[in-house]
C-alpha cells in the first residue's frame, strides 16, 4: 500500500495501475483477488460464468423453431469476446501491475530525482493514486459502458440476419431471452472493463508521466541507453501487451464474422485493421514523447551548444 506521508519524506512510493478502485475492493471483498492482485483464475472463471455461460444454456432454447442463420456455438465474435478478449483484460492486471510499478521506482533507483524534488514525485504519485481510486470516475465508465457502447453494438457490430440473439425481420428485430442477457449483461459488463483499461491508461498514465515530466530530471546524455536513463518507459510498453492483444482480437473477430456470414473480404476491412494498429501504438507510445524536451536540452547542454 502507497503511505503517502513516507512519500513525501522521501521512500520510493508505490505506484500500480492496477490496483484500487470500486472493482479492486469488490475483489478484495468477494475473495477474487488477493493482495496486490493475485488469484486471476478465480475472476477469469466469475466472469466466464457471469457472461459466457448463461449464453450458452439460454440460447439453445431461443433456437427452437426459429430461422436462425447465426447459432451462438458458431458465432465467432461472441466467442472472441468473451473468451479471448475478456479473460486478456483480466490477465493485464498483474502483468501490468508488475511492471508499471518496477518502471515507476526506476525513476528514484536510478538517481533521476533529485533529493530537492522527492517531495514533487511523491506528490505526483498520490494525485495520480487518488484520481485512480476515485469512485466517480469508475461510476462515469460504467454509464458509457451501458448507454454509448449499447448504442454502438446495434448500429455498428450486430449482424443483419437472424441469430441466436436476435430474430431479425426486415420491419426490425426483437432480442431473444439469450439474446437480453448478451446485450444487458454480457456486453456492459465487457465494455467496463475494456473501458477501464482505457481510461487508466489515457487519463491516469498519461496524467502521471505529464506530471514527472515536469520534474527537472537529472538525466545522463552518455547513458549507455541513449535515452537519458529513461529506457525503462521503452520496456514498459510492454507492460500493456495483453490489452493491446485483447483489442486486436476484437477486430478479428468482427472481421471474420462479416466474412464468414455476411459475404465480405479482407481487403476490405483494410482501413479499418490499420487504424487499429496505429491507434493502439499510439496510445503506448504517446506519453514517451512528454521527456522530449527535456533529452533534447540534455543532449544540447552535453555537445556545448
Amino acid at each position: 500500500m502507497l503511505r503517502p506521508k513516507a512519500a513525501i519524506k522521501g521512500e520510493p512510493p508505490e505506484f500500480s495501475l492496477a490496483v484500487g478502485g470500486p472493482l479492486y475492493d469488490a475483489y478484495l471483498r468477494t475473495h477474487l483477488a488477493d493482495k496486490p492482485i493475485a488469484l486471476v483464475h478465480r475472476r477469469v472463471l466469475a466472469y466466464l460464468l457471469i457472461t459466457w455461460v448463461p449464453l450458452c444454456l439460454l440460447s439453445p432454447f431461443d433456437a427452437r423453431g426459429a430461422d436462425v442463420t447465426v447459432s451462438f456455438l458458431r458465432d465467432i465474435d461472441v466467442h472472441t469476446r468473451l473468451l479471448i478478449a475478456l479473460p486478456l483484460f483480466v490477465v493485464a492486471e498483474p502483468f501490468v501491475h508488475g511492471r508499471l510499478t518496477g518502471a515507476v521506482r526506476q525513476f528514484i533507483d536510478r538517481g533521476l530525482i533529485a533529493p530537492a524534488d522527492l517531495r514533487r514525485f511523491g506528490t505526483a504519485v498520490v494525485s495520480s493514486v487518488k484520481l485512480r481510486n476515485s469512485p466517480l470516475l469508475e461510476i462515469a465508465i460504467l454509464l458509457v459502458a451501458f448507454i454509448g457502447g449499447q448504442w454502438a453494438w446495434e448500429s455498428r457490430v450486430s449482424l443483419k440476419v437472424g441469430t441466436w440473439y436476435n430474430n431479425y425481420a426486415a420491419d426490425g428485430s426483437t432480442l431473444t431471452l439469450a439474446g437480453r442477457w448478451y446485450a444487458f449483461v454480457s456486453l456492459p459488463l465487457f465494455r467496463f472493463l475494456a473501458l477501464r483499461w482505457l481510461v487508466r491508461l489515457i487519463v491516469v498514465w498519461y496524467r502521471f508521466l505529464w506530471l514527472v515530466s515536469q520534474i527537472p530530471l537529472r538525466l545522463n546524455a552518455l547513458h549507455p541507453d541513449r535515452t537519458g536513463g529513461l529506457g525503462f518507459l521503452n520496456t514498459s510498453v510492454f507492460a500493456f501487451a495483453p490489452i493491446l492483444l485483447a483489442n486486436a482480437s476484437l477486430l478479428s473477430g468482427m472481421v471474420a464474422q462479416r466474412i464468414w456470414y455476411e459475404g465480405a473480404t479482407l481487403p476490405q476491412f483494410k482501413m479499418e485493421i490499420l487504424g487499429v494498429v496505429v491507434v493502439l501504438m499510439l496510445l503506448v507510445l504517446l506519453p514517451q514523447t512528454f521527456f522530449a524536451i527535456q533529452l533534447e536540452r540534455t543532449w544540447r547542454t552535453s555537445s556545448g551548444e
